[in-house]
């Protein structure tokens, strides 16, 4: 396994089942990932303690999922220089249907920035943080490239066999 570049933290195990995706997103760049169950509201001192220790064990950005309040991307963002992406979660018992935790990690004050993705944008909150380390290595940069170019590959095939088949018959095949 690489050496850990990102730390992936989530407030809850329940979150696991959509922040897994951020840590396959960065295996496929060959980016290695430290993957944390720490709640910045019952176990804050561990949290501070694991941010403030992470820069000198290598990683270099941090992704932090959180649902209702979304305190934990927040609480991350104020104890580090280092970027920080926030990653809003639908929770099973928000009455906001996930609002409270997109506006939780898109209103902070300034001088404590988090960068935010979609409710339950893990993969994107992946591809963000090899983007950030991309810019200073040349081979994630490279392979991030080469990912693109498969997605755009992808999506013309996609739109060459729907105007081949016409709309009702590729569904059919769905």
């Amino acid at each position: 396994m690489n050496k850990p570049l990102v730390g992936i933290l989530m407030g809850s195990d329940s979150d696991l089942g959509v922040m897994k995706d951020a840590a396959e997103v960065l295996e496929q760049f060959g980016i290695g990932s430290e993957v944390k169950v720490l709640s910045c509201h019952r176990a804050p001192e561990k949290v501070v303690e694991y941010v403030r220790d992470a820069s000198a064990r290598g990683i270099k950005v941090f992704i932090g999922g959180a649902g209702m309040s979304a305190g934990l991307p927040g609480v991350i963002a104020a104890h580090t220089e280092l970027p920080v992406i926030g990653v809003p979660l639908l929770s099973a018992s928000s009455a906001a249907g996930g609002l409270d935790s997109i506006l939780s990690v898109m209103q902070l004050p300034p001088g404590i920035p988090v960068a935010a993705v979609a409710l339950n944008g893990a993969k994107n909150a992946g591809l963000l943080a090899a983007q950030i380390i991309g810019t200073g290595d040349a081979d994630i940069r490279a392979k991030i490239i080469d990912y693109k170019k498969k997605m755009e590959k992808d999506i013309l095939a996609k739109n060459e066999k729907l105007e081949k088949e016409g709309y009702k018959k590729y569904l059919e095949k769905k």
